[in-house]
């Protein structure tokens, strides 16, 4: 059973948890139509248990046209029927926490979907009207108002407009799918609206928001075209969202909840600003994410992250992948080792057991750093990045991109469960939602539980490990000394981590016990290339 780190009390349960992000829609089939659902996540809260979670993300499973896979939410008080019913949300929350795992929802209060009630009165009522005023509505430019308003970019694809015309004439503002219209945070029914939904969900059990793209809601009222360098950003990181996440803050306390942001600056300064004791309680950390397998550089990202949150006292996080990134495997099996949403390409080179190796040994590494560790599903399981067949690919990042974008389909492929059963024990009838690759039970869950030497063992092994001595979590870290190429840190009551990442064999430090090992060690006892161990000294 899952349970709060030892040396942690109850309430801080959050600054050295294991989260787990479910995608529900890849996640399991209960119902045999091919879309995973809460049946499923219900009849896998065992396996989770037993993984040794703390905590489940689960990506936004409300009602939504799935354009953007769930990230359109046309109802935040109601379960998409393809996933379930909200009473069986409830039971879901109770019955991991029964388990000892808690519930973190997903929040997107950016924009919702173009089905959303608000949307669609909006367009009805036309220019000039109270319900426009709930989004970023505007005449176009030139002489007929035939060009946007100004000249933003999708976040979806820099070379297209953040823009869309309506019949009657008006724009309408979406920083990302046409689908998805911006919401006016300046306007008091939006920020009070996301309070009653907040509400909503933390009187059903959930422990925790999970706040999407948190540093973009805030807008410049004058919408003016986007000059680069200029500051304030006219809609990134704007000043006027602080306020609003200390609203949400007061919320949760009421009920003793934790917000996780997902904020990309670059400016550490600026980044834990959202981190302040009366704001979010954590932010991902996408700088960690994307950084290459490199030892000088992932330690670097290691130091600038305790550095920044250190003034602010608040915990790290680690993650290596999530639903929208190139999964572990596959991006360390290639000559590019970093990830860029920009420099995603059909047909990339990769060597898998090579990425295979520096995944294992990724793990071991995030793992034994201070703070909470999010872990995206089938992480666990080794799996590697598919690249969806053109005529099956369904993100709109790759059709905003004209195709050249592969999109992010390939990291939500259904999960493997069983090796002998159709579709890999991911649903029992239909043909799941997306496609699965021919090799997809190799990886199945039932086989790797009965391989020591699979990635679900080693997962398994890491959290225990780390669930039960008190010297890993949050708290301190000091670095040891160590060959270039070598990460090798020290945290509390004698544990040491060390990762190999140069080209010869290096010696780990003198230990009385190995805890655990990502790999062998060659026959003098030394750490190969792409190894990481858990010692204590």
């Amino acid at each position: 059973m899952a349970a709060t780190h030892p040396t942690t009390p109850d309430s801080d349960w959050w600054r050295s948890a294991v989260i787990y992000q479910v995608y529900v829609r890849s996640f399991a089939d209960g119902d045999g139509d091919g879309t995973g659902d809460l049946a499923g996540v219900r009849a896998k809260l065992p396996y989770l248990a037993e993984l040794g979670v703390d905590a489940l993300w689960f990506s936004p499973w409300y009602l939504s046209p799935m354009v953007d896979g769930g990230y359109d939410v046309a109802d935040y008080r109601v379960i998409d029927p393809a996933f379930g019913t909200v009473a069986e949300a409830e039971k879901l929350i109770a019955e991991a926490r029964a388990l000892g795992i808690r519930t973190i929802v997903d929040i997107v209060p950016n924009h919702v979907s173009d089905q959303h009630v608000w949307f669609r009165a909006a367009l009805a009522a036309g220019p000039g009207s109270p319900e426009r005023e709930l989004f970023h509505f505007r005449p176009g430019r030139g002489a007929g108002g035939e060009l946007p308003p100004n000249d933003w970019p999708s976040q979806f694809a820099a070379t297209a407009s953040a823009w869309t015309r309506v019949a009657d004439g008006e724009w309408y503002l979406h920083l990302f799918a046409p689908e998805q219209p911006d919401l006016n945070w300046a306007h008091p029914a939006v920020r009070q609206e996301h309070e009653d939904v907040l509400r909503f969900w933390l009187e059903r059990g959930v422990a925790g928001v999970r706040i999407d793209s948190a540093a973009l809601p805030a807008k410049d009222p004058a919408l003016p075209d986007f000059v680069e360098g200029r500051d304030p950003h006219p809609f990134l990181d704007r000043d006027e969202l602080h306020d609003i996440y200390r609203s949400w803050r007061a919320v949760a306390d009421e009920y003793g909840a934790i917000f996780v942001g997902e904020v990309w600056l670059p400016d550490s300064e600026r980044f834990a600003r959202y981190l302040r004791p009366d704001e979010l309680h954590t932010a991902f950390n996408l700088s960690f994410l994307s950084c290459p397998w490199d030892a000088a550089r992932l330690r670097t990202s290691v130091e600038e992250t305790l550095a920044e949150h250190a003034p602010v006292g608040a915990p790290a996080t680690w993650v290596l992948c999530n639903h929208d990134v190139t999964r572990t495997v596959t991006r360390y099996g290639r000559a590019d080792t970093g990830f860029d949403f920009a420099t995603k390409a059909f047909g990339t080179p990769t060597d898998l057991a090579l990425g295979t190796r520096r995944a294992r040994a990724a793990a071991l590494l995030s793992l034994a750093l201070p703070g909470s560790v999010y872990v995206y599903q089938g992480e666990e399981l080794g799996l590697p990045e598919y690249e969806v067949p053109l005529g099956r690919i369904q993100d709109p990042m790759h059709f905003r991109s004209g195709g050249s974008d592969p999109g992010r389909d390939g990291c939500r492929v259904p999960l493997p469960w069983e090796a002998d059963a159709p579709y890999a024990g991911f649903g029992s009838a239909a043909e799941p939602w997306l496609p699965q690759p021919a090799d997809w039970s190799s990886y199945a869950a039932d086989r790797q539980s009965a391989d020591p030497s699979s990635m679900l063992a080693l997962y398994r092994a890491a959290l225990r490990i780390r669930r039960t001595l008190p010297g890993f979590g949050d708290g301190p870290l000091t670095w040891l000394p160590a060959p270039d190429g070598v990460l090798s840190f020290a945290r509390a009551d004698g544990l040491v981590c060390v990762v190999n990442l140069a080209a010869a064999p290096c010696a780990p430090p003198a230990h009385t016990s190995l805890l655990l090992a990502s790999g062998p060690p060659d026959d003098e006892g030394r750490l190969p290339q792409d190894t990481a161990v858990w010692l204590r000294v």
